[in-house]
């Protein structure tokens, strides 16, 4: 994979649409493509929160451990999902076990780096609090119909 192919996969991102290319390529070339097979995790829950991941292809589970030790499915994302930015911005242990459902694509966006762009383009940071809020309202609506059962 190309610096140049890199870049047009990141450019496919809503997240990252208004960055210029130099600072794409940066980007790009400061973070590492990585491959998920079916069942292979990124991280699990408790683990440091070294890296954030942008799903570029496939799909990957968001799971906790529930009591008894039972797995818990929190979400499902795909394409252009970001995930493991939470543990990085509370500067916490990974709150949950991300797994690849199916063969899956990201890139591997290090803590010090995935901070920097937050830190350079405000409209990333705003992005991120968007996605996080929306996490938010999607977990109060799951806990309220469960509680009404």
């Amino acid at each position: 994979m190309t610096l140049e192919t890199e870049v047009q996969s990141l450019r496919q991102v809503p997240m990252f649409r208004e960055i210029d290319p130099p600072r794409l390529k940066l980007l790009a070339f400061t973070s590492e493509r990585v491959h998920f097979a079916p069942d292979q995790k990124f991280f699990d829950q408790g683990d440091a929160a070294d890296a954030a991941y942008l799903i570029l292809d496939g799909e990957a589970a968001v799971t906790i451990e529930g009591p008894g030790g039972a797995r818990i499915r929190l979400a499902l994302l795909g394409a252009n999902a970001l995930v493991g930015e939470m543990g990085i911005l509370a500067d916490q242990p990974r709150s949950a076990t991300v797994t690849a459902v199916q063969a899956t694509t990201a890139l591997r966006i290090d803590r010090r780096v995935f901070l920097e762009l937050l830190t350079q383009f405000p409209q990333i940071a705003i992005a991120v609090m968007r996605e996080l809020a929306h996490r938010l309202e999607m977990t109060n609506q799951q806990l309220a119909q469960r509680r009404a059962v």
